[in-house]
This record gives C-alpha cells, structure tokens and sequence, in this order.
C-alpha cells in the first residue's frame, strides 16, 4: 500500500519536471517558484 502511494508521487513529480521552468528553476523567488509548479499541476490535471 506505500509503495503505491510512494510511486503516484515519484510519477507526479518525474510529470512535473518534464516543464522546463519547473526543472531548471528559472524563477528567483520561492513565490514564483510555487506558481509555476501550481500551473504545471494544473495543466497535467485537466490533460
């Protein structure tokens, strides 16, 4: 049952950082930082 969970997260996270800004942090500040993470678990949410 853990494992399941561990890996939705590790395959959300591997979905994430196929979004460029949100692998290479191109963003300065946390703030920035969090809602372009936010809009990219937007877009993979309503694909």
């Amino acid at each position: 049952h853990l494992y399941a969970q561990r890996h939705l997260i590790e395959c959300c996270f591997s979905k994430l950082k196929q979004f460029r800004r949100v692998a290479t942090r191109y963003e300065k500040t946390a703030r920035n930082y969090l809602s372009v993470v936010i809009l990219a678990a937007t877009i993979l949410w309503l694909r």
